[in-house]
């Protein structure tokens, strides 16, 4: 870990995902220090500065584990300073009413919305110093969402929901915002849809732009806010979803 000036220090939490990778390769074009987490070991090829394996749910049950976790990344974080905290990293665990668990629930609600929360809290301070921002990786599953989804729309809707009570707790210290978007092309998306072509081109179709995004888009509009000048759009919550939430279906 060499000690060269660059823009800062960002944390980008699953970043061995496709999101998460696009996210440290933008950021560090940009010219910022990206320390980015999974729970994986450290992907080909890895763009960042440092890679850490962690236990994201972990952090939030375990205490000690956390205080490790965390106590390693502020090794990091040392001699600059601390511009941005992605939390990215998510699980989507589909079933029904009838079906999910109670550890389909702890699950997802730790991950995808009180790691973010504890995550954001562990780095206030080195955040506070030069006003950083908390940017959260939200869904359009905040707003719109279909069967089988209950579980990670509810924990999306909630992300998005403790985003804004966040930058109204935080407003003069740091900014709080998040993006929702809705389908970008990872391979985990495309495995999906493996031997569906038609159905993966109507996905395309069912959004007003023809296409999906891509997580380069998503990586570029994550930095674009980050950079944004001044304080005012502390609690924003931008929508990514190529207009397929301004569209109504219906049998006209």
């Amino acid at each position: 870990m060499g000690s060269e000036q660059t823009r800062g220090n960002v944390i980008v939490t699953g970043a061995a995902g496709g999101i998460g990778q696009a996210l440290v390769e933008c950021f560090a074009e940009g010219g910022y220090r990206v320390i980015g987490t999974d729970k994986t070991g450290t992907p080909a090829g890895f763009p960042g500065w440092h890679y850490i394996q962690a236990d994201l749910r972990r952090t939030v049950e375990d205490p000690d584990y956390a205080s490790e976790v965390f106590g390693r990344i502020r090794i990091c974080l040392t001699e600059q300073p601390l511009r941005a905290l992605i939390n990215n990293a998510a699980v989507q665990i589909l079933g029904s009413a009838d079906t999910l668990t109670r550890e389909n629930w702890h699950t997802t609600l730790d991950v995808n919305l009180l790691a973010p929360f504890f995550w954001a809290q562990a780095f206030l301070p080195g955040l506070e110093a030069c006003h950083g921002t908390v940017l959260n990786v939200s869904s359009i599953h905040a707003r719109l969402t279909k069967r089988n989804f209950v579980a990670y729309a509810t924990s999306k809707a909630a992300l998005s929901g403790m985003t804004r009570a966040m930058a109204v707790e935080l407003g003069t210290r740091i900014r709080v915002i998040a993006v929702e978007p809705a389908a970008i092309e990872t391979p985990m998306l495309r495995a999906g849809f493996a031997g569906n072509v038609s159905g993966y081109e109507q996905l395309n179709q069912f959004h007003p732009t023809g296409k999906i995004g891509t997580p380069r888009q998503l990586a570029a509009l994550a930095r674009s806010l980050v950079e944004l000048p001044g304080t005012f759009a502390n609690g924003s919550v931008a929508t990514f979803d190529g207009g397929i939430g301004a569209v109504l279906h219906d049998p006209g």
